[in-house]
């Protein structure tokens, strides 16, 4: 079975991998990295690639504005990422500055204060650490590793436990 699978991906035509394509970009917003890396994994040649991709992109099912806002918004929605870790994770995906600011505008600035008091509240209540500065540490971990602004994290952490 394996053989066959393995041999009917190398014998996809243009059309079908286009198509195949298609269907990947409607499913979801993608960047041209992770459709790259699909077409290579489809055993298609660089023209072949470069044609999709083109036909993609003037067809609209590739667009890399559209997936940084969508990306954005998805992750801070549901994940709660912070600006840095969200532009982090976009240039990996090599998303130029001006998409990457686009994504970011996506974000309203007071659900992302209110987003970040929010997550510093829960870790305070679930941090069973009695010393003042090691809770205050773990919180201030915790908020960097999703993502947030150095200065916005002690500013809320400084509302939360006073010195």
């Amino acid at each position: 079975m394996a053989k066959n699978s393995s041999h009917s991906k190398k014998s996809l035509t243009v059309d079908q991998a286009l198509l195949r394509m298609m269907n990947y970009c409607v499913y979801q917003d993608r960047c041209h990295q992770e459709v790259e890396k699909k077409l290579d994994a489809l055993g298609m040649y660089e023209d072949a690639k470069n044609h999709i991709i083109i036909k993609l992109l003037e067809e609209d099912f590739l667009n890399e504005e559209r997936f940084a806002r969508s990306y954005a918004r998805g992750k801070f929605r549901i994940k709660k990422y912070g600006r840095i870790r969200i532009t982090r994770e976009l240039k990996s995906r090599a998303i130029s500055a001006y998409n990457l600011k686009a994504g970011l505008s996506e974000i309203d600035e007071d659900d992302y204060v209110n987003t970040l008091r929010d997550l510093a509240q829960h870790k305070l209540n679930t941090t069973k650490e009695s010393n003042a500065y090691k809770k205050r540490q773990k919180i201030y971990q915790h908020l960097a590793y999703k993502g947030y602004e150095t200065e916005l994290i002690y500013d809320v952490i400084n509302d939360l436990l006073p010195m």
